[in-house]
């Protein structure tokens, strides 16, 4: 029996959700996607989504332009036939008959530069954040603790009071996929938090709150919590401040924490384990920034034949 495309999304996004465990974010927009195939074939059979609708479905794509009037990016392209793959996979489990998914070619991605801090980038960074004020002593935790522990954003706005253990500088953080991991700060990062934690006079749960107008509380009476956008914005204000050129965001405290350690002599792996990479490629990229640095160390610690 024949099934519309449309039919077969909700049951995709329920085998997401509990046969593949991905995060509700994947999931929304994976959904976003596969509509878009099925506003484009006009809702096709799924058997009618085939090599030809699939080709004319990407040229579609390279001109597709956003609610803002921008085109889509390469890489969010790239996205759409990955979301187009996993479709494919899972209605070939439930039997029905589809183009095979290797069939689906994924475009090659320019990777991104990784930017990350320097020593001196940092310590500049750090002294633009006042420390007599709350949010002052809010945001120096929030940026120590970014880089003492290479959390994504999102997982750090997510952190409540109970979460993390101050004392033992270890806790589990839940990130991609839903996947635990434990993650480890130093003690600078920690007494900042602490001081932080001694200047609220409010018992709320979020490890950190958003101050906007003074108010923790909105009108519902629920508490604000700091959202991954206000710290977005929070590190790119005191990088200008800084004088640092360089786009800077939460994420340059992440790669600058990987950066370090790698720096420092830690394994990929370990340095995989720490960021809670599912694959080993995604963090092979730090092997690439660093070369300059190991560049230096070969010049100053090697002699060649010749000194021999």
């Amino acid at each position: 029996m024949s099934h519309y495309t449309s039919e077969l999304i909700q049951p995709f996004l329920e085998y997401l959700e509990i046969e593949q465990n991905r995060s509700p974010k994947t999931s929304r927009n994976y959904e976003l996607y596969i509509n878009r195939l099925v506003d484009f074939g006009q809702d096709p059979p799924i058997e009618a989504v085939d090599d030809e609708l699939v080709r004319k479905w990407r040229m579609w794509l390279s001109r597709f332009k956003d609610i803002h009037g921008e085109l889509l990016s390469a890489t969010t392209r790239a996205y759409h036939l990955i979301a187009l793959r996993s479709f494919l996979k899972f209605c070939n489990k439930r039997g029905y008959e589809t183009i095979a998914p290797s069939h689906i070619e994924l475009p090659r991605v320019q990777k991104k530069q990784i930017s990350f801090l320097e020593t001196d980038e940092l310590k500049r960074l750090f002294d633009t954040i006042p420390s007599d004020t709350l949010i002052g002593k809010r945001d120096r935790a929030v940026i120590a603790l970014l880089y003492s522990s290479g959390l994504r954003v999102s997982e750090l706005t997510n952190l409540d009071r109970s979460h993390i253990n101050i004392r033992r500088g270890e806790f589990s953080v839940r990130g991609k996929g839903q996947k635990d991991r434990t993650v480890y700060i130093d003690p600078t990062a920690a007494d900042l938090i602490s001081v932080y934690l001694k200047a609220r006079t409010d018992n709320l749960p979020p490890l950190f709150v958003s101050y906007g107008g003074y108010q923790i509380v909105d009108q519902s009476g629920d508490f604000k919590r700091l959202t991954p956008r206000s710290v977005q914005r929070m590190v790119s204000n005191f990088a200008r401040l800084a004088g640092i050129t360089k786009h800077v965001s939460p994420h340059t405290l992440r790669h600058s924490f990987a950066t370090d350690l790698l720096r420092n002599g830690a394994d990929l792996r370990s340095i995989q384990t720490l960021l809670g990479h599912s694959n080993i490629a995604t963090t092979q990229i730090y092997t690439h920034v660093t070369d300059p640095h190991l560049k230096k160390i070969h010049n100053r610690f090697h002699k060649g034949i010749a000194a021999q």
